[in-house]
């Protein structure tokens, strides 16, 4: 039954997205179909998506100045922009635009569509903002910051003179997306700078276009016959909303999709080996952990803090329940990237864990709501931890939900206990510091884009370390400095980090050219073909 209903979808599909005659056969030729859990997109605006999948089709629609490189992401290369220089102090950036690139609606790239894109941002003040605001930019001051200083040319000046690569890094980030001016104005309302309308659409210059996304059902990519790098060969990409892992075993094997990107351990193992299909694992950079909000005073106390640190099997969820999906990670810059820290500290022990409770007078009985998204790994992940942390007198009431209903709660501060992954907003440990080591306003009036805040942990000092590493030109002593905040961080914080993700991802044999980096950023289908 959970078959005929997934293939009456990827058919429904098809019949938008290709007019396929013969839906029992191979998917087209020139269509890939991807099963893929997308229920956490709430806005495809790269000035607002701030979801894994969002960005996933932000980086398959739009182009930046600088883009990082999928196979070295600790360098970035040129995008729209052709070529930079710095000022020796680092503040001033000046851009020189490639000729002759065209967005998808045929209007040209031009410094005034760079000036526009980075100013929505600011002004919008969308969740990504933070991410260029760090350069000092606001609604106040935007438009002396970023101007057009040539007919193919864009100077961008930053507050303060930051590392280099922090500012290129950022600037490769999905919020520095380039959005064709003149399509965003012409569809605006109310002056939002187009924020709805290209909540579901999309005016980029990069290698595919939205067609169409129904939330909770499908979305579709078409391909830009103006992209400069040359069109795509597949004409479509499909992402099918298939939540269930078996389901998306079932429609891999059946030749339904092309991919499946949410496959379980069990269903890994079963399609290993299968003629026709091939498994691939991805180091990701995505973080998995969970949290506890401050604004509850049950919540408060360090020690409990300490003691779940030592409620989670660690060893059993990523070797027996994910088998190979998660590798066991405390820290929160991920392993694989320059200043990342591998210490490994805490395991289960239930008995440390009730020592500190007692010694702390926290009492048997204490209870916890946990939001959670209601599919694997997270269902996985809290019945064990439901399980653990009862050992030691701690209920852990689970709560699933979408993707998108757990996030929306989250960044409203309104849960108890989070279970939830990270990945970095860019290629730079200041991304991830910012989120788990800075907060300077905790007012409900003052919503920032980071952990500390969510989670209501107000951390001057962390902030004040955090804000020093950012503008410290010398790199190794940076790094250094990332090291000793994931250190101290790792000791003592209202959330636990636990694991790294790994994508195992099947594949039909016949595709290739797939790409699949580190972040959602970097899944790529510009290069697939079949």
């Amino acid at each position: 039954m959970i078959k005929r209903v997934s293939l009456a979808l990827t058919a429904a599909v098809f019949a938008l997205a290709a007019g396929a005659a013969d839906l029992e056969a191979k998917t087209p030729p020139n269509v890939l179909v991807v099963a893929k859990n997308i229920d956490d997109i709430v806005s495809l605006d790269p000035a607002q998506a701030y979801e894994f999948t969002s960005g996933e089709v932000v980086s398959n629609i739009y182009n930046k100045l600088v883009e990082y490189n999928p196979a070295d992401v600790e360098k970035v290369m040129p995008g729209l922009a052709e070529s930079w220089t710095i000022s020796d102090d680092g503040k001033t950036i000046v851009f020189k635009l490639k000729s002759g690139v065209k967005f998808a609606s045929g209007n040209p790239v031009r410094p005034e569509d760079v000036v526009f894109s980075l100013r929505r941002v600011i002004v919008l003040k969308k969740a990504p903002a933070f991410i260029l605001a760090q350069f000092g930019w606001n609604a106040d001051n935007i438009d002396q910051m970023v101007r057009k200083t040539g007919n193919d040319q864009v100077t961008i000046t930053i507050a303060e003179n930051f590392a280099p690569s922090f500012v290129l890094n950022a600037l490769a980030a999905r919020p520095a997306s380039i959005v064709d001016e003149k399509e965003a104005v012409k569809n605006a309302k109310d002056n939002d700078l187009g924020n709805a309308w290209l909540s579901r659409n999309s005016a980029g210059s990069g290698p595919f276009t939205l067609r169409v996304w129904r939330p909770g059902e499908s979305l579709v990519l078409e391909a830009n016959k103006n992209f400069a790098g040359g069109a795509p060969k597949m004409n479509q990409v499909i992402l099918n909303h298939v939540a269930e892992a078996s389901t998306q075993r079932l429609m891999i094997e059946s030749g339904d999709v092309d991919i499946a990107r949410n496959l379980g351990p069990d269903q890994i193992a079963a399609l290993r080996d299968k003629a026709p299909i091939k498994i691939e694992t991805y180091p990701q950079a995505a973080l998995h952990f969970f949290s506890l909000n401050l604004k509850h005073e049950k919540l408060r106390d360090p020690a409990l803090w300490e003691a779940m640190r030592y409620l989670i099997d660690y060893d059993g969820i990523a070797t027996t329940l994910l088998r190979g999906q998660m590798k066991v990670h405390q820290t929160f810059w991920p392993t694989g990237f320059p200043g990342a820290v591998e210490d490994r500290p805490y395991k289960l022990d239930v008995a440390k864990a009730k020592e500190i409770l007692a010694k702390a007078n926290i009492q048997p009985g204490l209870t916890v709501d946990m939001d959670m998204i209601s599919s694997a790994p997270f269902t996985d992940i809290g019945q064990s931890m439901q399980a653990t942390m009862a050992q030691a007198g701690i209920k852990l009431n689970l709560l699933p939900g979408t993707s998108a209903q757990v996030i929306t709660k989250y960044r409203a501060r309104q849960h108890e206990m989070m279970l939830l992954y990270w990945g970095p907003d860019f290629m730079d440990p200041h991304s991830n510091a910012k989120a788990f080591a800075y907060n300077v306003d905790n007012a409900d009036t003052a919503p920032q884009s980071t952990t500390t805040w969510r989670n209501s942990w107000l951390v001057p000092e962390l902030s004040a370390r955090t804000r020093a590493a950012l503008v410290e030109r010398d790199p190794a002593k940076r790094l250094d400095m990332y090291r000793e905040l994931q250190r101290d961080v790792l000791k003592s914080s209202p959330w636990v980090m636990t694991f790294q993700a790994q994508a195992q991802v099947a594949l039909r044999k016949e595709v290739s050219g797939f790409i699949h980096g580190p972040t959602n950023d970097l899944v790529l289908y510009r290069n697939v073909s079949k």
